[in-house]
């Protein structure tokens, strides 16, 4: 069975996947892989255009039509949430633009429950693909906004300023842990192909944990940053038991992050 799957190219992504996409054992799968930023696979999906994917989990009230959360391949944990950042200072401006990671990340999302709560009203937005953010930052062309992934490493040693953790806030706000992306499938795909591919990411996860090296070429040549120590440290921060089971934990974060959507 030929299946599209989209993924981003960020470390975290790479690590579960790789060894499926490489072909399990037996697979009765042949995987057609799209890597792209995580706003482009969201839009994607909400597009009907992949089978398997793994996408802001911001999205699912608006795909759930069509698609399934599977109970692994996500990334759901705790200090693991995005960071307001400034090129500026220490202090917010709510009267400037903040840039943030794409329209429909989760990422965008807990900044507007952040700053709903602190000042109320609508903040003054602007959107960019996630790395363009950081650059944005560390030309000073952009004032603030929201970095994810390997720039959360990275930050502090270029200079930058930080002005919250919208993780943090998450977790202090809800007492859940931070629900940033979900792995779905076609809603129309039967339980037993469902439960074969939920089977397939938590082996290739399972063979990733067991290798020597944390770190393979297949993940260092895709990832948006060139250093191994700040690689492995994007793996073992986002990539926990979440992963491999979301749990009732990991649901009851959903949801609460899914009612944002419809306010």
């Amino acid at each position: 069975m030929r299946l599209s799957l989209g993924i981003s190219t960020c470390p975290n992504d790479t690590f579960i996947y790789e060894n499926l996409i490489a072909g399990l054992k037996d697979s009765p799968f042949e995987w057609d892989v799209h890597y792209a930023d995580v706003q482009t696979l969201n839009e994607m999906v909400m597009a009907g255009k992949l089978d398997v994917a793994k996408v802001s989990a911001q999205i699912y009230p608006q795909v759930r039509e069509n698609y399934r959360v599977l109970g692994c391949g996500g990334a759901i944990g705790y200090g693991c949430g995005p960071l307001l950042l400034s090129s500026k200072g220490d202090v917010f401006d709510p009267g400037s633009d903040t840039t943030l990671p794409g329209k429909n990340t989760t990422a965008a999302l807990l900044f507007k429950f952040w700053y709903k709560k602190n000042f109320g009203g609508s903040p003054r937005l602007r959107y960019s693909f996630f790395d363009e953010v950081y650059r944005g930052l560390l030309a000073a062309s952009v004032a603030q906004g929201v970095t994810i992934h390997e720039h959360r490493f990275t930050w502090k040693r270029d200079g930058l300023h930080l002005l919250q953790d919208l993780g943090a806030y998450w977790e202090q706000e809800t007492g859940t842990p931070i629900p940033l992306g979900i792995a779905v499938a076609r809603e129309s795909f039967s339980p037993e192909i469902i439960e074969c591919i939920e089977s397939e990411i938590r082996a290739s996860l399972k063979m990733a944990w067991t290798r020597s090296e944390m770190v393979s070429p297949f993940i260092q040549e895709k990832a948006q940053i060139e250093e191994k120590n700040v690689i492995e440290s994007h793996i073992k921060m986002f990539v926990n038991d979440f992963s491999e089971s979301i749990g009732e934990k990991g649901k009851a974060a959903l949801e609460k992050l899914w009612m944002l959507t419809k306010c």
